[in-house]
């Protein structure tokens, strides 16, 4: 096994130690206004919707978590099963193990082959070769392209980057690519000057993947010698960083410690297009395999059109509407990064 295959490996094995489905986050400070007379009733037709022109069953999707490995090839094969049955979109993780080990399409191409009509995202990092992520984004046959930037990831890994010099990159990538480009986070939250900078570029798709989920900053601390675990601290919560993105009124994907249906709606409440649920995924599928996750993924569904009823609403355009109301202490930390 190469060492960026053992890294997948010991990435997946961490994820799952450090895993805490009960973890707080900003999701817990944020609460909805519900009509106790909503006049509605359930009906999980409203949940369907279209994404990067295919339509999908929910607004919620299957996102980046494994691949480049053999274990994660079991798991994206399972993945694309899901995903083809339950009609939403899957992301891949990073691909960008390609550039250096060809060998490992399949582990990425297996989800492809288990869903061929579906969406598939793939997933390069910022530095990945141009040619390359063209190479990916052919052979994967990728609906949408996310490129994902997490500077603190890279100092926490004992391998990581130190060189953070990516806009050229990601605009020579934006130029050669004729798929939608979604900059994401790894899990610290995008910031509005980022996001407005990059928007000025042209990207139009972000996925905030906010703090309060994994943390990889913690996974790394566990594989380096040296303790950063001060670095565990430093991200921006999902809901300011979607509050963010709504101010630069881009179009946006809320990730980052979603953990439940509820979750879901907030994520969707705050503008979110869609919501892209890893860590509780993967966890489901470890400890009860594909049924169990094909389950849960399908009671996701039941349970968000539920919520959508009780808070009086019959279709997903109109849940920015829903009143929302914050802790105090998130609500102080709105105040001074909102303008």
């Amino acid at each position: 096994m190469s060492i960026r295959s053992q890294r997948k490996e010991e990435h997946l094995k961490l994820a799952q130690m450090f895993f805490n489905k009960e973890k707080y986050n900003s999701f817990d400070q944020l609460h909805l206004l519900r009509p106790a007379l909503p006049e509605t009733k359930v009906d999980i037709n409203v949940l369907a919707t279209k994404m990067f022109n295919k339509n999908v069953s929910a607004p919620f999707f299957i996102n980046a978590m494994t691949g480049g490995s053999d274990k994660s090839k079991i798991i994206n094969q399972a993945l694309g099963r899901i995903a083809n049955e339950e009609n939403i979109a899957l992301a891949l993780g990073s691909t960008s193990i390609l550039a250096k080990e060809k060998e490992q399409l399949d582990s990425f191409y297996i989800a492809r082959i288990e869903d061929p009509n579906g969406i598939l995202i793939a997933n390069v990092n910022p530095e990945t070769p141009v040619q390359t992520v063209k190479d990916i984004v052919h052979e994967l046959h990728a609906d949408a392209l996310q490129i994902h930037i997490n500077t603190i990831q890279e100092i926490a890994m004992p391998e990581g980057d130190r060189n953070f010099f990516w806009l050229n990159n990601i605009k020579e990538i934006r130029a050669e690519i004729d798929i939608p480009i979604i900059i994401k986070e790894v899990g610290f939250g995008l910031d509005q000057n980022t996001i407005h900078i990059l928007k000025n570029e042209g990207i139009s798709y972000f996925d905030i993947a906010g703090s309060g989920g994994t943390n990889f900053a913690q996974i790394e601390n566990a594989r380096n010698k040296y303790d950063v675990s001060y670095l565990e601290d430093i991200g921006l919560p999902t809901v300011i960083s979607a509050l963010m993105a709504q101010k630069e009124q881009v179009d946006f994907i809320v990730s980052g410690g979603v953990r439940n249906p509820l979750d879901v709606l907030k994520g969707l409440t705050l503008g979110g297009q869609y919501v892209g649920i890893s860590n509780v995924f993967l966890q489901k599928f470890n400890d009860q395999g594909y049924d169990g996750l094909q389950q849960l993924i399908a009671e996701w569904k039941e349970q968000l059109a539920a919520l959508i009823a009780v808070y009086g609403k019959n279709d997903l355009v109109s849940l920015t509407e829903i009143i929302k109301y914050y802790d105090l202490p998130l609500k102080n930390q709105i105040d001074q990064l909102i303008k």
